[in-house]
């Protein structure tokens, strides 16, 4: 399982949220080529994903992760618009890849 190797840089979620995370990017990586982080932002349900990009995100508290699996990072945030959080993804979180 390509979870278990992933490496928890920063996040504010809640332990079953960070696992579902994990998974979730675990099964995108098993569908699609790592190399092909647009589609595996997308699968995900848009998320940050790549090998060197910067950010500064604002997202709702408790909402936020990233990690690394290999050479790739992933960053999961529910983007602070009003909305309530929709699970570890987030639905209003934003699709940016390089």
């Amino acid at each position: 399982m390509l979870e278990s190797r992933a490496v928890i840089g920063d996040t504010d979620m809640l332990q079953a949220m960070q696992q579902e995370a994990l998974r979730l990017a675990g099964k995108a990586l098993d569908n699609f080529e790592a190399v092909d982080s647009t589609e595996i932002a997308r699968f995900i349900k848009k998320c940050i994903v790549g090998t060197d990009f910067g950010s500064f995100v604002t997202h709702h508290s408790g909402c936020f992760i990233y990690f690394g699996i290999g050479n790739l990072a992933v960053l999961l945030f529910n983007g602070g618009d009003g909305a309530a959080p929709h699970g570890a993804a987030g639905e209003k979180a934003r699709l940016t890849a390089r």
